[in-house]
């Protein structure tokens, strides 16, 4: 298996909701469960990335949300095997029990500092036990865990150069990350001539994505997946391929930002990443699959996945930016135009319209606003696809552009780290304020 291919493989995962509600959860639930007896006090840390993220969005299988509540569920009833699912089978008595525990003031959940890496440090105390788990780099990647005090399992460090070595972006890193040991031209090239059948796994992300969306259809909550309906003729498929790619892919990051029961298949640990950089693609294949192979879409999409990986290697996970429009609509972008016959010159300008247009887009935590921004990404994409397939674009002379494709997407990631951490800062004192 060719190692970019790996990349993507890893990389993919499935995540139900929001990620951070999630892996705040997993976190807490991976403690309790090396405990007995009834919990007293949960207190959970958080990066700014973490904190914001999970500040107002809706949990799955919760009539609440955010920060407490998706600790409190940790607590009471989230299953740590599920890792990123762990809040698939919560019932509604569950429910009421989280809600009861920060009634009770037995939940707290506090900003630590300003980063965009991702730390968890989740700490449980039950009458006569107490554990911590410590997260970092990757949203289910625990570092250690001290069970009454004493250090029960600490990563080695031949560990953390085997994660650093078969790294899934963002996580334990090399000193030059692989990915970006790849130039634009070997990830392209990478993306035309890799063997198809290699690429098979990303089928389920289709698929994955499709039936949050489809569970959308079906909520009274999803407003803005019913009016992209309307504005697509009420059909799912229709002749207008942007109409039908606004629909499935911000349709269904409403239904994930909601906090319905399905998941999403995320990339660089983000659902809406994930249903980004492909959802506008399947679009594309579905409204003019008389034309293509599915082959074709495979490796779009495998395409698109690289670039959203690149830049975010840059940018850090979680950021002030919004990563989903900007990295993974520049993969995105990228994957569209490479379905419509783009080559290298082409997604070069692609690249540098995409970061002319819509670099510094804020991420305010991940809510309903989710949409919105995925919204102006795919509008965004397509028109920067259109430029650059008339060979239109900004130059490398103006703004944050580069010399080369490399350069350009290298800015991009440091305008959100370190660049836009005091906007982070700012955000955060807005969300808690306001």
């Amino acid at each position: 298996m060719h190692r970019l291919t790996e990349l993507i493989r890893r990389d993919m995962k499935p995540a139900l909701g929001v990620t951070e509600p999630g892996a705040i959860a997993f976190a807490v639930a991976e403690a309790k469960s090396r405990l007995n007896g009834e919990v007293k006090r949960v207190r959970v840390s958080l990066n700014s990335g973490m904190y914001k993220n999970a500040f107002t969005c809706g949990i799955p299988n919760s009539e609440y949300y955010g920060n407490l509540y998706a600790a409190a569920l940790g607590a009471a009833a989230a299953k740590p095997e599920l890792k990123l699912e762990s809040l698939r089978d919560i019932t509604p008595e569950d429910d009421k029990a989280a809600a009861k525990l920060v009634e009770d003031g037995k939940i707290e959940v506090c900003l630590d500092h300003i980063g965009s890496e991702i730390t968890i440090d989740a700490f449980v105390e039950t009458k006569d036990e107490t554990c911590a788990v410590h997260i970092r780099d990757g949203h289910t990647h625990i570092t250690g865990i001290e069970k009454n005090g004493i250090s029960i399992f600490q990563e080695t460090e031949e560990e953390k150069q085997e994660q650093g070595t078969l790294a899934e972006s963002g996580s334990r890193k090399e000193t030059i990350p692989y990915i970006h040991q790849q130039s634009f031209y070997d990830i392209i090239n990478y993306a035309a001539s890799i063997d198809a059948e290699e690429l098979g796994f990303i089928r389920e992300a289709f698929s994955m994505n499709m039936e949050l969306f489809r569970e959308g259809m079906h909520s009274e909550r999803a407003v803005i997946l019913k009016q992209l309906l309307t504005e697509n003729n009420g059909q799912l498929i229709s002749g207008d391929v942007k109409k039908t790619a606004q629909l499935l892919c911000n349709g269904a990051i409403e239904a994930r930002v909601l906090g319905l029961s399905s998941p999403a298949m995320s990339i660089t640990g983000s659902g809406a990443h994930g249903i980004i950089a492909t959802m506008p693609l399947y679009a594309y294949y579905k409204v003019n699959e008389n034309y293509f192979e599915e082959e074709a879409l495979l490796r779009a999409a495998a395409l698109s996945y690289l670039i959203t990986m690149y830049i975010k290697e840059y940018s850090g996970k979680l950021s002030a930016f919004c990563g989903c429009g900007i990295a993974a609509g520049t993969g995105m972008a990228c994957g569209l135009a490479f379905l419509r016959g783009g080559r290298e010159q082409e997604l070069s300008m692609v690249v540098r319209n995409m970061a002319s247009g819509l670099t510094g887009m804020i991420c305010d935590g991940g809510n309903h606003g989710c949409a919105m921004k995925g919204i102006v990404a795919v509008d965004a994409a397509f028109r920067a696809v259109d430029l650059a397939l008339a060979h239109v674009s900004i130059g490398e002379i103006h703004g944050i552009n580069g010399r080369t494709p490399e350069d350009t997407m290298q800015y991009m990631g440091r305008i959100a780290s370190p660049g836009m951490e005091e906007t982070e800062k700012i955000i955060v004192e807005i969300m808690e304020n306001k």
